[in-house]
């Protein structure tokens, strides 16, 4: 593929545009290409298969797939519905796969659900507000894990359907293209995995509410110091 192309000019370039550069071998242009839906690629990929690595590599092939296969595209879906389409099929081949060697030969314990390892989240979107305090971000860190974790523990078919149209807000109609269903049951999926996830959450700040402004240990002695040196 010719690399020579200026990422920054075609950026300015619609999908369609894009796409017939990149069938003249312009690497320039499939760059631009896959900057722009990396993120929403990633996210279904992630969704599907609750690992940030073979999300990532489920990416990569998908992007090699369409490379390969650029040439078969008949304008009859957007180019986004078509790459988010590969990557769905890519992730489902390498999630059968898993499943036959699992039954096979479970060498290694997958992860229980909602269970988050090292560097295994979303990435990372700019904050709104770049001058929010650090007790501020760490909270909206750590709402956004427990959002993670929860969304990993939703069934496959709830939690790819979610992540689409809540996370990446794709509409009914792209959803339903993207997983190969029903729109009507895009919608019934979506509803009832955020009633799943409302539950969840619920559960979690009812076990919070325990713990609000606790009164630990230093600040009980704390207290007692300084009202036992004011009346000393």
């Amino acid at each position: 593929m010719n690399a020579m192309g200026n990422p920054d000019r075609a950026g300015s370039l619609d999908d369609a545009a894009l796409l017939a550069r990149m069938q003249a071998r312009d690497g320039a242009a499939f760059e631009v290409l896959m900057r722009r839906y990396n993120r929403r690629l990633y996210r279904v990929a992630r969704s599907l298969l609750r690992d940030s690595a073979e999300a990532e590599d489920a990416v990569q092939e998908a992007y090699l797939s369409a490379y390969r296969s650029m040439g078969d595209f008949r304008a009859e879906a957007a180019v986004a519905t078509w790459l988010t389409r590969i990557v769905v099929n890519e992730c489902m081949t390498r999630a059968r796969r898993h499943a036959r060697r699992d039954n096979i030969l479970p060498i290694v314990a997958l992860p229980a659900a909602g269970t988050a390892e090292e560097g295994d989240t979303m990435p990372e979107s700019p904050s709104a507000n770049d001058g929010e305090t650090p007790d501020r971000a760490l909270l909206r860190a750590e709402l956004r894990a427990l959002l993670e974790t929860r969304i990993d523990a939703l069934p496959q078919d709830f939690r790819a359907v979610f992540v689409m149209r809540s996370v990446e807000e794709l509409s009914v109609e792209e959803t339903a293209q993207c997983l190969g269903i029903p729109e009507a049951t895009v919608r019934s999926r979506h509803f009832r995995a955020r009633s799943l996830l409302r539950e969840s959450i619920a559960q979690d700040l009812d076990l919070a509410e325990r713990d609000a402004f606790d009164f630990d240990g230093e600040r009980c002695d704390r207290i007692v110091a300084a009202v036992l040196k004011a009346t000393s």
